[in-house]
């Protein structure tokens, strides 16, 4: 008799999860992106959003939420109901870097988010303002150890990938230099171009009109290739800087709470691999300096597991702990 109960209600589990597949979503989704509107965070969470609006036949409407290096909107994420109708898409800050920066994080990456999938990467390239006279990074450095102790670069916030890696180069070159944090990448390309900060890590999307218009000028790419976008700029290895640790990639990721209903979370992941690789998708990306990936959850808990070393790596050689 108990393994008849243990059958009828594993079955009506099943059941339910089906059913909760079959109807969802039953009202427009929210895709909130814990970055300020302009930036490339929100430019590839707007195209997805679209994208997914079409395979739910439901609105998907995009919430931005900034503030502390994508925590805010993360954490909102978290601990919304696990339905399937609030969903995060983010950069790597708030799932990757903080845990391994911050000491008070609040949420739990694989405890309080189920991550769907890696949807694409993107890459950081070195960009100074027009006014610093350095094209390479020989006169890039010798200009920043003339400047020693004077100098500050913006990233796209606290613990950020770019923080981590501008920190180190710092360090590491003792330059001796101030961060400044920003809350996404346009208030810091803004900036940026008008001389408020003179250098910093950022990704093509933002400031390729700003190098295309001459205010702001590209020394150096952060990745293993040079950018189909800027094809005339070297990568770090190739200007004589071969560290691992200044290969410095961004994921892009889909999330929802923990909890979610397993066949939403499956349906979801399945609209996320296709939209990655769509014809539309992968030129968009392309125009953003960015490459697909649409990832599964199981790749992103191996990649997870894998940078925490390198991370941990930089966050000790840079001294780049917050409180």
């Amino acid at each position: 008799m108990q393994f008849i109960k243990i059958v009828i209600a594993a079955a009506a589990l099943a059941c339910s999860g089906f059913s909760s597949a079959q109807s969802y979503p039953t009202r427009p989704v929210t895709l909130v992106v814990p970055a300020a509107p302009g930036g490339g965070t929100d430019i590839l969470g707007r195209v997805f959003a679209e994208q997914l609006k079409k395979r739910l036949n439901q609105p998907v409407l995009v919430d931005n939420r900034a503030g502390a290096s994508g925590m805010i909107g993360t954490q909102a994420v978290a601990k919304a109901a696990p339905d399937g109708h609030t969903l995060l898409f983010t950069y790597s800050s708030p799932i990757y870097y903080a845990q391994h920066t911050f000491n008070n994080v609040p949420y739990d990456v694989k405890r309080d988010l189920a991550v769907i999938s890696e949807v694409a990467t993107n890459t950081m390239i070195l960009v100074v303002n027009k006014d610093v006279p350095a094209r390479n990074m020989k006169e890039f450095i010798a200009w920043a150890r003339k400047e020693k102790g004077h100098l500050s670069y913006g990233s796209l916030g606290t613990g950020s990938g770019g923080h981590l890696t501008a920190a180190y180069l710092s360090k590491t070159q003792d330059l001796d230099m101030v961060h400044v944090p920003y809350k996404s990448e346009a208030p810091f390309a803004q900036d940026l171009a008008a001389g408020m900060v003179p250098w910093g890590m950022g990704t093509l999307a933002p400031m390729l009109p700003l190098i295309q218009s001459g205010r702001v000028r590209p020394i150096a790419v952060l990745s293993e290739k040079r950018l189909q976008g800027l094809p005339n700029v070297p990568t770090m290895k190739e200007e004589g800087f071969p560290d691992p640790e200044l290969v410095t990639m961004s994921w892009f990721v889909l999330a929802a709470p923990a909890g979610t209903p397993k066949p939403v979370l499956e349906l979801l992941e399945k609209h996320a691999r296709e939209i990655a690789h769509t014809p539309a998708m992968k030129a968009r990306l392309e125009e953003l300096g960015m490459d697909a990936v649409g990832g599964s959850a199981a790749d992103f808990r191996r990649n997870f597991d894998a940078t925490g070393p390198l991370i941990e790596k930089l966050v000790k050689i840079s001294g780049a702990r917050n409180e």
